[in-house]
């Protein structure tokens, strides 16, 4: 059974060119795709800008099947490392701010934040979880890294080797998001030292940056571990070039088989 993931820098819901807060342009782009898995990026909650909606809870409302809610969890990327395997649909403080999100149409078995703010650098973070997929757990990673190459090569870093990403190192990992990698330099370094593959190359097939005349490949998905194909794509169409500043990134998986973890929580069945 294939898995799509999509990522998304939604840029709060403000359209690259017109500069207008249209949410639902998002929704609609994302809808077309038919993730399974949506990991969007500046993402806001309650803030003047995008008329102080709740932009996780509205999403999460827009992509539910009949049967089933998706699950959703949003972090602000100020946050430091945490873990909740608790209802992830619930938020226990609606603060002004914004940060990344993830979506699934299937539970989450636990989901963690982590902070990357590097000294004085601006706030930035990544969330994972892993998600009870039909096919057996998968671990999807949520990012938006910084500006300057020396940062970003410290936050994946921190990332690779945080005491809470280490464990199930097995699962097979999606780690995915806005990099603004410019240079395409982030696959070496700590992602060959723990065996990362990058899905999105050649860099000239993945341009996502800026989204009406894309010329960087600031999008990027990485893996490791077993699976049975990875196929990638940019999402090109009129309604994708408006909506935001990035375009989306569409990631189809297909998991190996693999031997059941008992050192996770069980999720319901799927």
């Amino acid at each position: 059974m294939n898995i799509r993931v999509l990522s998304y820098n939604i840029h709060k819901g403000i359209g690259g060119r017109d500069r207008r807060y249209r949410l639902q342009r998002v929704a609609d782009v994302i809808a077309h795709e038919q993730p399974d898995v949506i990991c969007l990026q500046e993402v806001d909650r309650h803030a003047r800008r995008s008329r102080f909606d709740n932009q996780a809870e509205l999403l999460a409302e827009q992509f539910h099947p009949a049967d089933k809610l998706f699950q959703f969890v949003f972090g602000k990327p100020r946050l430091g490392a945490r873990r909740d395997t608790s209802n992830a649909g619930t938020q226990a403080h609606v603060e002004p701010g914004y940060g990344n999100l993830i979506l699934s149409r299937w539970p989450f078995l636990e989901h963690h934040q982590v902070s990357l703010t590097l000294r004085t650098k601006k706030p930035r973070g990544a969330q994972w979880a892993v998600i009870n997929a039909p096919a057996g757990p998968l671990r999807i990673v949520n990012w938006h890294l910084g500006l300057a190459e020396r940062e970003r090569q410290w936050q994946v870093r921190r990332l690779l080797e945080h005491h809470l990403f280490r464990p199930h190192a097995h699962l097979p990992t999606l780690i995915i998001g806005d990099t603004n990698d410019w240079r395409n330099t982030l696959i070496r370094g700590p992602f060959a030292v723990h065996g990362y593959q990058l899905v999105t190359s050649p860099p000239s097939r993945f341009r996502s940056f800026p989204a009406y005349l894309p010329i960087g490949s600031l999008d990027k998905a990485f893996t490791h571990g077993p699976f049975e194909s990875v196929h990638a794509r940019i999402a090109h169409s009129k309604l994708a070039r408006d909506a935001s500043d990035h375009l989306p990134l569409v990631v189809d998986l297909a998991l190996a088989p693999t031997v059941p973890d008992r050192s996770l929580p069980q999720g319901p069945p799927v």
